[in-house]
């Protein structure tokens, strides 16, 4: 029942440790994948971010082109105008507009205390002051005063300015690039413009939002790319009131530079101003719209430019750009890893329950096997152990009867060695019923049998086993003799009869403790062998090398140990020392 238990009690560890296997292994791996994804979006955040850049350049280089050309525009139209501005007509400029291919022109005369928009070829421009724009009026003033631009924003070129696209004062549903010419040859500023339809085509095709759609179709996990304005962004929407009262909203310090922004974070101005000043990448793990994420906010370092402004109008030097990828890629992986480990701990749990059953029941046979042979040997010997005593109280009358004879006929030497040889048979037997262990005593003279059968002297002493209580199982300590005694008697078999000699000693006081010696012309070469190998055996042929070995993991059992001593010529003692287990 005990053993069952151990078992069964092996069983539950077997599986308690495929769990906790199963449970490390799922958040390590949990672990490893939320990496490989950061590490993946960092390597697509890196690639976005070379192929945003490229792009943005192009999209402000294609805006220098399209400044160089209004430069050129207002040139050619200075030449066309008379240079002073009270004798230029808002039809010549509509005039002028069309052949020259802009979308109006409008001229900015200096009054006191301020710049309007004095001449044009669009009705809404007449008449509008530009003191409140920023830094668009000093830009103005600039080309007045020196006719040149000096500010850090815009593209200066000789004579000439423009800032980026943006909406249009005077029309807050239009985007418009404006340039502006002077070079003191007029009393006015030459202002030809044009719509963003220009730059509109060119971003359609090669700009950053057509790049951005690419990347999330090709990117399945991916379920948004986002640029922001880290100065801009905590404070939303950038907006002026103009001078009709409409809110102006400006392009160049939007929030969202580009991109979408659907999956909107509590804490994202948080993170995007943590990265903004670290420079340093950040991760998120977070659920958003219902939908588990990984968050990704990357710096993107940029030379300063006007299409990106901080709240106070300056060029930024970085933006921010965030991408969100859907974590359900790792969860499906998760889930497909989990359910195959649990088959396979399932699987395991199965054929270890198998192999213990097929085990507990071989055990089972085995044992009860042992227990039968044992038994029946142990009846055997004991019979024969009774039968001798009865045999020799049944033939004591005969040797009363005898002895009477020979004295009656005065034959004293005779009788001497009559009575010799029947004292020693009797000491024999008195000696094997002083040893108290029945177990012992029946092996032992069922093995003085065997010796007497093969013409060898088997010496026995044994002293206090009738106090014998170390713990140790009758049979067991059968076994450990009947196997030790078997192989001497094995051994002295191949010598001449007179050598012959076997010699069994055993005590139990402190400890259980016996030894058995037999000739041996082999000593030399048994010093070389493995004894107490499984297999291994000197005898050939059906023997199978178990009998020393069964007792090595005996004794083992019993915690103590085992000696082969070969010291003595033409002698091999095989001691064994079982401690006391009281």
């Amino acid at each position: 029942m005990m053993r069952r238990n151990r078992w069964l009690l092996l069983a539950i560890v077997i599986v308690m440790l495929l769990l906790i296997n199963n449970t490390v292994y799922y958040y390590t791996t949990k672990h490893s994948l939320e990496e490989s994804l950061s590490h993946e979006m960092s390597s697509v955040a890196k690639q976005i971010e070379i192929s945003v850049e490229q792009s943005r350049l192009g999209a402000e280089k294609y805006q220098e082109l399209i400044g160089s050309g209004l430069r050129t525009a207002a040139i050619a139209a200075q030449y066309a105008l008379d240079p002073d501005i009270e004798k230029v007509s808002n039809e010549q400029l509509a005039e002028l507009s069309e052949r020259l291919g802009v979308l109006h022109i409008t001229l900015l005369k200096r009054i006191e205390n301020d710049i309007v928009l004095y001449k044009s070829s669009d009705p809404k421009q007449l008449n509008v002051k530009t003191s409140t724009w920023k830094p668009w009026y000093q830009a103005f003033n600039e080309l007045f005063d020196k006719q040149d631009v000096t500010i850090d924003w815009g593209q200066p070129l000789k004579n000439f300015w423009t800032g980026p696209f943006e909406v249009a004062t005077t029309d807050t549903s239009k985007v418009r690039k404006w340039g502006y010419y002077y070079d003191g040859s007029t009393n006015y500023i030459t202002d030809p413009y044009v719509s963003y339809e220009m730059q509109e085509e060119y971003e359609n095709i090669t700009g950053v939002s057509k790049l951005i759609e690419r990347t999330l179709k090709e990117n399945a996990s991916l379920l948004e790319i986002t640029a922001f304005n880290p100065k801009t962004f905590p404070l939303g929407e950038m907006t002026t009131k103009t001078e009709s009262g409409e809110d102006l909203k400006h392009i160049t310090q939007q929030p969202v530079i580009f991109g979408s922004y659907q999956f909107k974070g509590q804490a994202d101005a948080e993170y995007i101003a943590k990265v903004y000043d670290t420079n340093e990448s950040l991760t998120v793990n977070t659920k958003i719209n219902g939908r588990h994420v990984l968050k990704k906010f990357v710096p993107v370092e940029i030379s300063k430019v006007a299409s990106i402004l901080d709240e106070t109008g300056q060029p930024l030097d970085r933006y921010v750009l965030s991408l969100v990828s859907d974590y359900r890629s790792i969860q499906d992986t998760l889930d497909n890893q989990f359910f195959n480990i649990g088959f396979i701990i399932i699987i395991v749990s199965l054929l270890s329950g198998l192999i213990i059953w097929i085990s507990l029941r071989a055990l089972r046979t085995s044992r009860d096997r042992v227990a039968r042979e044992a038994q029946e040997t142990y009846l055997t010997e004991m019979n024969q152990l009774y039968n001798s005593i009865r045999a020799q109280r049944h033939d004591f009358i005969n040797h009363v009867q005898t002895m009477h004879s020979m004295a009656t006929l005065n034959k004293v030497n005779e009788l001497k060695a009559y009575a010799k040889e029947l004292s020693g048979e009797v000491h024999e037997l008195s000696e094997l019923i002083t040893i108290d262990n029945p177990a012992i005593a029946a092996l032992v003279r069922s093995k003085l049998s065997q010796a007497a059968g093969q013409k060898t002297r088997l010496e026995c002493s044994f002293e206090g086993m009738g106090t014998l209580e170390l713990g140790v199982k009758s049979l067991d300590l059968t076994r450990m003799l009947g196997n030790l005694i078997d192989n001497a008697l094995d051994e002295v078999s191949h010598y001449p009869e007179e050598k012959r000699l076997i010699e069994l000693r055993a005590s139990a006081d402190a400890q259980l403790e016996f030894s058995i010696s037999n000739y041996t012309e082999r000593a030399g070469v048994l010093k070389e062998t493995s004894w107490f190998e499984a297999g291994y055996t000197t005898k050939g042929g059906g023997h199978q090398g178990l009998g020393l070995s069964i007792v090595r993991n005996m004794v083992e059992q019993y915690k103590g140990q085992m000696q082969v001593q070969l010291d003595q010529p033409q002698k091999i003692t095989i001691v064994i020392h079982i401690p006391n287990k009281k």
